[in-house]
């Protein structure tokens, strides 16, 4: 039992010097298969990023949105209040206020 796991502790021993002999005889091949996996992980994490950019945008826009239409009703929120019979109406009723009638005007004649 001990002889079949001396040989078999053996073999991957000489698996493993094989598998380094052959790296450093090839060295470009080990140098462009390193390049090649480093360009696949810059690509993922470029196509992350560029998905959280989307998403980002997304959310931005949508915010915009909301507020272009929270700004046009507050536009006709001030349109309706500033309207000038909607005015004169509160002024006479709040304030009792009225127009002057001709014969109560009062011209004012500076010199």
């Amino acid at each position: 039992m001990t002889s079949t796991s001396h040989k078999h502790s053996t073999t991957n021993f000489s698996l493993l010097l094989i598998l380094v002999s052959d790296l450093t005889r090839n060295k470009l091949r080990v140098l462009l298969y390193l390049m090649v996996m480093l360009s696949a992980m810059a690509v993922i994490l470029s196509t992350h990023h560029n998905r959280q950019q989307v998403i980002a945008l997304e959310d931005l826009m949508e915010e915009k949105d909301q507020l272009d239409v929270e700004w046009r009703n507050l536009v006709l929120e001030q349109r309706a209040l500033t309207e000038h019979n909607r005015i004169e109406s509160m002024v006479e009723k709040q304030l009792k206020m009225h127009r002057p009638r001709a014969d109560e005007e009062v011209v004012v004649r500076l010199k």
